[in-house]
């Protein structure tokens, strides 16, 4: 059995991976952390874990955490994980961090865009971004797997193909991206108050949202060179689930003609026929959160607009499952060498 520790366990990302791990056959949860509820029940905090958890949370300390599991989520602040971390602690245990600590590779676009200094740089370059469809390979070998964000997943292979083959034009790519409220997290927020969200849809993070270098990084890896993008995300009234709806221009070819459908789709093809949950629609059906919610499935579509030559890309997960802790066990099952759908076959709920 692996053991399996959790600091953060009781936000929304770290409760879905407690609720995951409970239906995983080569997994025991060793450590609840929660540094808000330390020594309280943690079925006392999620009463839909009464029966099925029987500990108590316990609290951050990562150096006696790791003399009890093989591996350890941080689903933490951005800061915590790479303030505390030591060579010895990934000596070991294995570490998924959901924060955005280790996935940009400068130093200094990190620090900008999060606004806090970074306390162990010289692990960026060891730590994998664990986006498991593009980064499989480098995850198995890894000690230290950064989780990638919920809009970051959806944008990223919602685009992917497209920017690989150069069908479309990265720096022309808009992403519009709306969220459920889960995705801001379990904190009290004014802002995320029942009054102030329901009948409501807002933008947020207008050309500022972190994100976005995230985003720019990991496409300017497919692309072969540096993107710009625009990325703009929305809150809107529901639990969960991100629908991106992506925009680019079509690169035409060397006889001036546009990619054609056909084109895109064998595009789409090439890299996620053989993926388990990346599900490619067919033609005119187009994803919807309600179809992912409550699994590890991105749903992805696309549509040519032949007046403008441009794409449209459109992308649905749930941002808890898929675009967290879903996410983060695909990511363990690959380092520990599982399979990788272990504890993950989730039919969506409905309705």
């Amino acid at each position: 059995m692996i053991k399996a520790g959790i600091i953060g366990a009781t936000g929304y990302a770290g409760a879905e991976l407690v609720r995951l791990l409970l239906g995983h056959r080569d997994v025991e949860i060793k450590w609840l952390g929660s540094r808000s509820y330390i020594d309280k029940a943690y079925a006392s905090v999620y009463q839909n874990m009464f029966t099925l958890i029987e500990g108590s949370c316990l609290d951050d300390n990562i150096g006696e955490l790791v003399k009890q599991a093989d591996v350890v989520f941080t689903a933490t602040p951005q800061g915590f994980l790479a303030s505390a971390m030591q060579e010895e602690y990934l000596q070991q245990a294995k570490f998924i961090d959901l924060s955005a600590d280790y996935r940009l590779k400068d130093v200094d676009v990190y620090e900008a865009w999060y606004h806090i200094g970074h306390k162990s740089p010289q692990y960026l370059k060891e730590a994998v971004y664990g986006l498991c469809e593009i980064n499989r390979e480098q995850v198995k070998a890894a000690r230290l797997v950064a989780n990638p964000g919920c809009y970051t997943t959806c944008s990223i292979l919602t685009a992917y193909p497209l920017v690989r083959e150069g069908l479309i034009d990265p720096d022309t790519l808009i992403i519009d991206a709306k969220s459920g409220t889960s995705g801001a997290g379990r904190g009290a927020k004014t802002g995320n108050l029942f009054c102030e969200v329901n009948e409501n849809i807002k933008a947020y993070g207008i050309a500022t949202h972190r994100h976005t270098p995230e985003i720019e990084e990991q496409l300017g890896y497919a692309a072969g060179r540096k993107v710009t993008v625009t990325f703009t995300p929305h809150l809107v009234p529901m639990n969960r689930g991100i629908l991106a709806v992506a925009y680019a221009s079509l690169v035409k070819k060397p006889d001036g003609s546009c990619p054609s459908e056909a084109d895109i789709r064998a595009a789409y093809e090439k890299y996620y026929s053989g993926e388990k949950f990346i599900r490619l629609l067919d033609a005119d059906v187009f994803p919807e959160t309600k179809w992912v919610e409550g699994s590890n499935f991105v749903d992805v579509n696309f549509k040519i607009d032949e007046r403008t030559g441009r794409v449209i890309m459109i992308g649905a997960l749930d941002n808890l499952v898929k675009g967290a802790a879903g996410q983060a066990v695909q990511n363990m099952n690959l380092m520990f060498g599982l399979p990788e759908t272990e504890g993950l076959d989730l039919v969506p709920l409905f309705p």
